[in-house]
């Protein structure tokens, strides 16, 4: 693969998840984000597990995300923040996914519009966010996360099969039986 290819490759966005921000008065904010399992899945995806490397440095907190071009490793290094959940954790997930962005991985939230500024009004406990139409309740980050994205919760089961079934996917009759599921959710 070409090297220009291999940059559009990695650049492509990926399904994002959701989670609350910050509380605005009636409302919440939510945030898109990536897992750090999704920007290893994407470098495996399109390198090879064999052909890219991470590195954390805990004193500084940062991450150097190392990737083998023509044979020669090439790297990038990026600082992350303290999390409120394990804060040494998501230190480290956080600069792991901030070195990624400079190598293209999820570039796409901060130049998109569809993934800031977006509000959910909350439930009538102030404690969860609501549809926009206020008939249900997203009591998590995945029905969040499904709604943000317009899935609905059947359909994200069968993104989740379609995903994690990689060697099904070339198969004709896989194709054609979650085309037809597709059509009745």
């Amino acid at each position: 693969m070409e090297i220009a290819e291999i940059f559009k490759k990695l650049a492509e966005p990926i399904e994002v998840r959701w989670r609350v921000g910050k509380n605005m008065g009636d409302k919440f904010s939510v945030l898109a984000y990536l897992d750090a399992r999704q920007v290893q899945q994407r470098l495996d995806d399109i390198l090879g597990p064999e052909n890219w490397s991470n590195v954390y440095d805990s004193e500084t907190g940062t991450a150097t995300v190392s990737i083998k071009i023509d044979g020669e490793w090439i790297s990038k290094t990026d600082v992350g923040t303290d999390s409120q959940v394990e804060k040494e954790k998501g230190k480290a997930s956080d600069s792991f996914k901030r070195a990624a962005v400079l190598w293209g991985i999820g570039r796409f939230l901060y130049t998109d519009k569809k993934y800031s500024g977006k509000m959910l009004p909350k439930d009538p406990s102030g404690k969860y966010c609501m549809t926009s139409d206020k008939k249900k309740v997203l009591y998590n980050g995945e029905q969040i996360s499904l709604y943000m994205n317009g899935l609905s919760t059947s359909m994200g089961l069968l993104n989740q099969i379609w995903h994690e079934e990689k060697e099904l996917q070339s198969d004709p009759k896989f194709l054609e039986a979650m085309t037809n599921l597709k059509k009745y959710l």
